[in-house]
Order: structure tokens, then sequence, then C-alpha cells
């Protein structure tokens, strides 16, 4: 029996404390792979800088730095973005899922992209925000001179004689560069994420499905607060796999890289896979995400 089920909203402590554990894990397993890689290199000799040993100089500080780095940005990035799920869902609606028992029938398409691309608009909005605040000062500083005396003569010996902006001209330029960042990246972010995510439905709804479907085993703890148990493997990370295949068949028309479709697939195979193992491995030991099911 299909079951319509809404995610009205994320508890946030579980939510977060259970994606930084697993990105940080995940960083970790990144930055071994990649000291293997760099071995490889060293021994080979393929690349040579001097006296400058990759292993030291690169492998053994990302081993400590991509673990840190994930873990702390993911505990950021997730928990504001639940938090984003939580106060958006009530103005747009949440995520909704067509549930057989374990199995994720279909995905309703706009609800799904709405709200996805809603939070990213906001992340880009603050992105844009931060990417104007910093840029701001140095085109003031551009700008001041560009006015100073004999800056006219340094830019035409610097530049064979081409003409140095104005002031005035200089500060239209960082306007138009902080609209764009804080008005237009928001817009793009929501466009662009609202047909990537609706396609995703639409491929994994009407393509996907009848091959491999994404599993969640929810337990229910109260009339509506339930917790996600457990993430089986194959099948979900088949499904996932899949649609980004798809997915990575027409970004690789589009861009002339018609590899890129067996790329995704392994990709995201793999990270779906370890996501989903670390996730059943930590579940009873760290508490598992817990949601309000509607």
């Amino acid at each position: 029996m299909v079951d319509l089920k809404e995610i009205k909203s994320v508890k946030l402590t579980p939510f977060t404390r259970m994606s930084s554990v697993i990105y940080g894990i995940l960083g970790l397993i990144g930055a071994l792979v990649m000291l293997m890689g760099l071995t490889i290199v060293q021994v080979a000799g393929v690349f040579q800088l001097g006296q400058f040993n990759l292993l030291t100089g690169i492998g053994v500080p990302m081993i400590i730095l991509l673990p840190i780095g994930a873990f702390f940005s993911t505990i950021v990035v997730s928990f504001f973005s639940a938090m984003l799920y939580n106060a958006l869902v009530p103005r747009l609606g949440g995520v909704k899922l067509q549930l057989d028992g374990k199995e994720v029938e279909q995905i309703p398409v706009v609800s799904f992209a709405l709200i996805l691309s809603a939070i990213g608009a906001v992340w880009a909005f603050v992105i844009g925000l931060v990417l104007a605040a910093v840029m701001s000062p140095l085109i003031s500083l551009i700008g001041a001179l560009a006015t100073m005396p004999g800056a006219s003569n340094i830019t035409a010996n610097l530049t064979s004689g081409a003409a140095l902006p104005t002031g005035a001209q200089v500060g239209t330029a960082g306007l138009v560069v902080a609209l764009v960042l804080i008005i237009g990246l928001p817009i793009m972010a929501f466009v662009f994420g609202f047909i990537w995510n609706a396609l995703f439905a639409v491929f994994y709804n009407y393509l996907v499905a009848r091959v491999a479907k994404i599993q969640l085993e929810f337990n229910q703890i109260t009339e509506n607060l339930h917790e996600l148990k457990q993430i089986p493997v194959l099948p979900t990370a088949l499904a996932v796999a899949l649609v980004f295949a798809i997915l990575g068949l027409i970004s690789g028309i589009l861009s002339g890289n018609f590899g890129e479709f067996i790329s995704n697939f392994i990709i995201y195979f793999i990270e779906t896979a370890l996501i989903a193992i670390l996730y059943n491995y930590l579940a009873p030991k760290i508490g598992s995400i817990k949601l309000n099911l509607d």
C-alpha cells in the first residue's frame, strides 16, 4: 500500500550530529585515498619539484585537515540547512515521499524541487552577501588609487597607454558586481536548483524506479515523530547513482564530456553506499536522524 508522507520538520541536533560525523569520516577516507595516490606519484617520480616531498608536504597534512574541515563545515551547513528547511516548510511545503513499506515509489516533483531550490537560494544569498562585503573595500581601494596624482602615468606604462578607469567608473562597476552577487546569484541558484532537483525527481519516478528504488526504513516513535532506522545500502546506492548517471549524460551532451555519466555513476554509487553503511553503523551508537512525518 502506497502511503504519501510529507517531511514536516527535521530534528536539528540528531541530523547535524549524524551528518558531521559521516562527512568527517568521508573526509578521512578521501585523505587516505589522496595519500595513496601521492605515494604512487612520488615513488614513480611522475612529479618532481626539487626536494619537495609530496607525502610530507601535502599528503600528511591532508589526513588532518580534510577530516577536521569536513566535520566542522558540515556542522554549519547541515544545522543551518535543516533550520532553513523547518522555517520554509510552513510557507512552501515540505518534501513529500510516496512510500510502499520502506521503498520510495515516487518523489512528487514540485514539492521536492521547490523547497530544496529555496534553501539553495538562501545559501547563495548569504554567500553573495559575504563576497560583496569582501570585495567592497578592495573596489574602494582601487577607486582611491585611480584618483591619486600620477596614477594615470603609472597605468599608461603598465598597460601600454590604456586609460585608467575613473573613480566613478570603478564605483559603478563595484555596485554592479555587488548587485549581481546579492540579487542575481540567489535567483540563478533558485532557477537552476529547481530545474536540477525537478529533473532528479522526474528521472527517478519514470525511469530509475523501474530498476531500483531508494529504500528508507523508518521507525515510528510517536504519532508524527519517526526515526530513520536504517538505509538499505545496495538498492539505495544503485538508485541514486542511476539518477546522477542520467543527469551526467545530459550534462555531458551539453558540455561535450561524454564520459561524465560513467564517472557520475561510479562516484555517486560509492559515495551513497559509504553514507548508507556509515549511517547504519553509527545510528545505534550516536542516534538516528529524527523527522516529523505527516
